[in-house]
C-alpha cells in the first residue's frame, strides 16, 4: 500500500491560508473535545438525531441481534443539524486526527489554488456534508456517533485527482520512497474505499463503530464531480498578483 507523504509544490505561488486555517481549526477543536468530557457525544453527527430532527440527550438501549447496548448521549446544539458542520472538525483520537490532516495538508492547498480561497473553503464543506448524509443513508436509524474530517478531506481527495492526476506525490512503499503520478496514489485509495466499505454496508455492521466507509465514498464522489465542473468552468488557476509574478518570471527565464 501507498503511504502519501508529500507532494509536488513547486508551482504554487503562495500560501494556502484557508487549508492552514483548516489544520488550525481542527488541532483547536481536538483539544477542545479532550478538555471537556461528553463534548465528543452532543456534538458529533448521530443519524437518528439528524433524520427525526431531535437532541437525544438521555441514554438509549439498542437491540443488536441477541444483546442491549447501552449508548450514551449527551446534550447537543440547538437546532441538532449543527452537529453536521461541528463534527467535521472533531476526531476520535490523536491517530485519527494526525491522518486526515496529514492528507489535508498534502493534497489541500492544490486544491485551494485552483479554485481560489472562499470557493475552496466552500468546496471543503459540501464535500463534508454530502459524506455526511451518504453515512446516514446507510442507517437512517443509527445512533452510532459520527465524527472527523475524513468526509470532507475525501472531497479534497476527489478533486485533486481529476485536477492534478499528472502531478508527483512521494510516497513510502514498503521501506523505500517513491514518487508516483496522483492518479496511482489516489485512485488506489478510491479502490481501497470501496473495496473495503464494501463490507461494512451490511445490516450487522450499521450499529457497531468502525470506519465510515460510506462517508469516504460520498465525500469523495463530491470531489470528483466539483472537480471535473472546475475543469471545465475555470482552464487556469484564478488571476492574482501571485500569478502575473510566477508568469513574468517565467517568461525572463525562457530566454537563459
Amino acid at each position: 500500500m501507498l503511504f502519501p507523504i508529500s507532494d509536488d509544490d513547486r508551482h504554487l505561488m503562495h500560501p494556502a491560508w484557508v487549508t492552514i486555517g483548516l489544520v488550525v481549526a481542527n488541532v483547536v477543536m481536538y483539544l477542545w473535545q479532550i478538555t471537556h468530557p461528553g463534548f465528543d457525544l452532543g456534538w458529533s453527527v448521530i443519524p437518528a438525531e439528524i433524520t427525526r430532527g431531535m437532541d437525544f440527550d438521555q441514554q438509549v438501549i439498542v437491540q443488536i441481534g441477541h444483546e442491549y447496548v447501552r449508548f450514551p448521549q449527551a446534550p447537543g446544539p440547538s437546532p441538532i443539524f449543527l452537529t453536521i458542520f461541528s463534527s467535521m472538525f472533531m476526531h476520535g483520537g490523536l491517530m485519527h486526527l494526525g491522518g486526515n490532516l496529514l492528507y489535508l495538508w498534502i493534497f489541500g492547498d492544490n486544491v485551494e489554488h485552483r479554485f481560489g480561497a472562499l470557493k475552496f473553503l466552500a468546496f471543503y464543506l459540501v464535500s463534508g456534508i454530502v459524506a455526511t448524509f451518504a453515512q446516514i443513508a446507510m442507517n437512517p436509524d443509527g445512533l452510532i456517533p459520527n465524527l472527523g474530517a475524513s468526509g470532507a478531506i475525501s472531497g479534497v481527495l476527489g478533486a485533486y485527482l481529476v485536477l492534478f492526476p499528472r502531478n508527483r506525490v512521494n510516497a513510502v512503499f514498503f521501506f523505500s520512497i517513491i514518487s508516483v503520478p496522483a492518479i496511482v496514489v489516489l485512485g488506489m485509495w478510491g479502490v481501497m474505499q470501496f473495496i473495503q466499505g464494501a463490507g461494512s454496508f451490511s445490516a450487522a455492521a450499521q450499529n457497531t463503530g468502525g470506519v465510515a466507509y460510506a462517508a469516504h465514498i460520498g465525500g469523495f464522489i463530491a470531489g470528483v464531480v466539483m472537480g471535473l465542473i472546475s475543469r471545465v468552468t475555470m482552464k487556469t488557476e484564478p488571476e492574482s498578483v501571485f500569478r502575473r509574478i510566477y508568469q513574468e518570471d517565467s517568461k525572463v527565464r525562457r530566454y537563459w
